[in-house]
């Protein structure tokens, strides 16, 4: 006979304890244990398994029951739709893959609405129907917003000959089995969940959002998405941390996770996958919030190289690669003696530690006193820029600013910097070049020993340390405009 017995389960990490604490043993958030009622069936462990004796052991010959050998699996190549925005397709892989979970997470007031929107628009020009399920607004919001972005067929025209959007259905409903429902008498193409927090399932106590909920709610629209081939877009919100909020199965289970980044006073956002069961990871797609919505930047190198025209001391030009994608970006130092005891390390759009471990091999390798002086590193834009390649141009902008010399506006400068002082390889180089020739750099100062085509257009200068990058970056030159360098130390 099954038994029940009492558990907690956490509503932020989603584990299980046997009694209550005020502090979650796993996470250790204060108050986020829940009760829940669990059944218990003790004869399961008693039963004897088909095809084994008392003992335990094996009284048939092996052989597979259900299972495949992988001679058997046939191959078969995953066929895709775009979604009429080649940005959002090149974060899927190459388009929406039919049947798939896509999760997509972001701030409030980010966009992603407006993005799903302008999608589900896009997508019902070609397909017969799409379902936009507004588990936040009521469709009238939903129109209103729509008339602001002036999709087609969203306001009366009193022009016949005017698209109407009759392939796009809006369903403003929280109750999660009135969505069920219509999905399976609807089966639409595309169906956009906004949002995943806000659904609840009636046979649940617990309120919206919270872990169970979110699972169950999840779970029950992956079978109905898998069973009818439904392509699933589905709005999550994510914590003040930055993660997406509710459980971490919910990005287990479905097949694509995407974050929708970017600073609400910038114009341009960033949609980044970090997890894709049909394509590459990392890859980012950007767009440009304009006053009709969201549009696509075809070339984003374009967008973060700001004021190239005007000389400044302290700057140098990085090629980024996120995913398959080379972006230029400047980076901006600024390095002044310090008001206090201790100075003062900030960045913005750089990793703060990375910052740390740069300014000490350029004190201990280089000779260059850094310790006495604040040191302030940012890129142009507000893109993050995270990977190794970009230390060569933080070390040169770093110290460009401390001797108050301009590099020139046509160098490129890639490298990793080891704590020795070594510039190190790095990958992708053939198309972080590519991307600095069709922008005009005449210039790039790379590591040695890298492979790299002759034919680009490009001088390429390579160097074992970073000694030898500062002499080819900063030649010698009278300073820029008024320096207090004599005042720190003297070259």
């Amino acid at each position: 006979m099954a038994k029940s017995r009492t558990i907690y389960v956490c509503s932020e990490c989603g584990a299980s304890s046997p009694q209550w604490f005020g502090k979650c043993p796993s996470c250790g958030v204060y108050g986020t244990l829940e009760e829940q009622v669990d059944s218990l069936n003790n004869n399961t462990n008693q039963r004897i398994r088909p095809g084994f004796a008392q003992n335990g052991k094996s009284t048939a010959p092996p052989q597979p029951r259900i299972s495949l050998s992988f001679d058997q699996i046939v191959s078969d190549v995953q066929s895709r739709f775009g979604s009429g925005y080649g940005e959002f397709d090149r974060v899927l892989g190459g388009g929406i893959v039919p049947g798939s979970l896509v999760l997509i997470g972001g701030d409030p007031g980010i966009g992603k609405s407006t993005l799903l929107l302008q999608v589900a628009h896009k997508l019902a020009t070609r397909l017969p129907r799409i379902l936009y399920v507004s588990a936040e607004e009521s469709g009238q919001q939903v129109k209103l917003r729509a008339s602001r972005l002036e999709v087609e067929g969203a306001t009366d025209q009193e022009n016949e000959q005017t698209l109407k959007q009759e392939n796009l259905y809006i369903l403003p409903e929280t109750d999660l089995e009135e969505i069920l429902r219509e999905l399976e008498s609807l089966k639409p193409q595309v169906a956009v969940i906004d949002s995943i927090q806000t659904l609840y399932f009636a046979s649940l106590t617990s309120a919206p959002g919270s872990v169970a909920q979110v699972r169950e709610c999840t779970s029950a629209l992956m079978q109905v998405a898998k069973r009818d081939n439904i392509t699933l877009l589905i709005v999550g919100h994510v914590t003040k941390e930055g993660a997406i909020a509710g459980p971490r199965v919910l990005e287990h289970l479905v097949d694509t996770v995407l974050y929708f980044e970017g600073d609400r006073y910038a114009s341009h956002r960033l949609l980044r996958s970090v997890k894709n069961r049909f394509g590459a990871t990392h890859e980012i797609g950007i767009f440009e919030m304009v006053d009709k919505g969201l549009a696509e930047v075809p070339n984003p190198s374009e967008l973060f190289l700001s004021s190239r025209d005007e000389l400044a001391p302290g700057t140098a030009t990085v090629v980024a690669c996120e995913g398959t994608r080379p972006i230029v970006v400047e980076l901006q130092a600024l390095v002044s003696p310090t008001s206090y005891a201790s100075p003062r390390r900030s960045t913005t759009g750089v990793d703060y530690n990375r910052l740390q471990q740069i300014l000490a091999v350029l004190e201990k390798r280089v000779g260059i006193p850094l310790s006495k002086l604040d040191a302030y590193l940012a890129s142009a834009g507000g893109l993050g820029v995270e990977e190794p390649a970009a230390d060569l141009g933080m070390a040169i902008a770093i110290v460009a600013s401390f001797r108050d010399r301009v590099v020139d506006l046509r160098t490129v400068l890639i490298g990793e910097v080891g704590l020795g002082g070594q510039v190190r390889l790095v990958s992708q180089m053939e198309l972080r070049l590519k991307e600095a020739a069709k922008l005009g750099f005449k210039r790039a100062i790379v590591p040695k020993g890298q492979t790299f085509p002759e034919d680009l257009g490009l001088e390429i200068i390579t160097v074992s340390k970073v000694i030898d990058a500062i002499v080819a970056a900063i030649p010698p030159q009278p300073r820029f405009g008024n320096s207090s360098e004599e005042s720190v130390t003297s070259e």
